[in-house]
């Protein structure tokens, strides 16, 4: 009896010692997951931003989803077909897009420039 008084304490001891951790996912908070549409692009002059250019013809949007990365771009102005897929990695600060395949005219652009490198700006109230 006394043996199984003393099992009985050691793992009442032992489960209340345990740390308990929530079942739900904890979220990346610098996480790029999803759809996100370009409303604008900044030309920089070092670390100055020298002209802001306003997506005015056609929508342009990027859909990250389990490190790949895809996109089309759709302009009537424009005859040209545009768009891509591939992989992507981020930091708080910065993003790497990796083309794999895409239209003629990126393909063409890919053979000089193997990553895409953008300067991520994020904040909490847009993720």
């Amino acid at each position: 009896m006394k043996k199984l008084l003393g099992l009985f304490f050691l793992m009442l001891i032992l489960i209340s010692s345990t740390e308990f951790t929530s079942s739900k996912p904890q979220t990346n908070t610098s996480s790029l997951e999803g759809t996100w549409e370009l409303i604008n692009r900044f030309n920089y002059d070092d670390k100055n931003v020298i002209d802001t250019l306003e997506n005015l013809n056609g929508y342009r949007q990027k859909m990250y989803s389990k490190g790949k990365v895809m996109w089309p771009r759709h302009s009537p102005d424009d005859p040209s077909e545009w768009f891509g897929y591939g992989s992507y990695s981020n930091t708080e600060n910065e993003l790497g897009e990796q083309l794999e395949y895409g239209s003629l005219t990126m393909m063409q652009i890919q053979d000089t420039v193997k990553v895409f490198k953008f300067e991520l700006q994020l904040d909490k109230g847009h993720l």
